[in-house]
């Protein structure tokens, strides 16, 4: 028997559960990235994965759009099973089956996103930002916020539901280019992004422990 193929299975499932986080995350993003493009392109203009220098580290947003009413930030958790979560509370619950799991909040986690734009957008003091935390339907949602938790079928009329007019089509346009001008998608070192994303849980967790105490 030829032992490559009798490996060559078990090398699949070991690298599917290696790495099937970071896959689900990446299906997460590209259903929401094509649900987004639906959107009227005279109205709206997508940005999808944008990497931004803020302070020392770097900062991932998922997508933005941008639009007459104002940014919308969108974080796509591509989760299962039930969550719960409030506004303000530190970390949100997964429940799968009989397994409960903290997670970031993802209005926290987007709230940084937001604060990191507007040095770069400092030029549009009145530019309003629309957080949106948005799960997959395979996730039962039950939250308790004022920020938008909506499922991803649900994205568009949830971007829909603002309609006050914000920005100028030229406004727009310098915004979408800025944006794209900082973006370091294809330079920056995703080791040492996913590093200092694990520095700062770990220094959470560290301030959270002391304060027990």
């Amino acid at each position: 028997m030829n032992i490559a193929l009798v490996l060559l299975p078990l090398l699949l499932i070991l690298t599917l559960r290696f790495y099937n986080p970071k896959i689900k995350g990446i299906i997460g993003e590209k259903t929401v990235s094509s649900i987004l493009y639906l959107l009227d392109k005279s109205n709206y203009k997508i940005i999808n994965n944008i990497v931004l220098k803020y302070g020392n580290s770097t900062t991932q947003i998922d997508h933005i759009v941008l639009s007459d009413f104002g940014i919308f930030v969108v974080e796509t958790k591509n989760y299962k099973g039930w969550i719960f979560g409030n506004e303000n509370s530190e970390y949100w619950t997964q429940v799968l089956f009989k397994r409960k799991e903290k997670f970031y909040n993802p209005i926290r986690q987007n709230s940084s996103h937001i604060r990191a734009l507007k040095t770069y957008l400092s030029g549009y003091p009145n530019l309003e930002y629309i957080s949106i935390i948005v799960f997959s339907s395979r996730a039962e949602i039950k939250v308790n916020t004022i920020t938008d938790v909506v499922y991803s079928y649900k994205i568009i009329p949830t971007i829909k539901k603002y309609s006050k007019i914000n920005l100028t089509k030229n406004e727009k346009e310098g915004i979408f280019q800025k944006i794209n001008e900082h973006n370091l998608i294809k330079t920056y070192d995703k080791k040492e992004h996913v590093k200092s994303i694990k520095e700062k849980i770990n220094n959470r967790y560290e301030i959270q422990n002391t304060n027990k105490f």
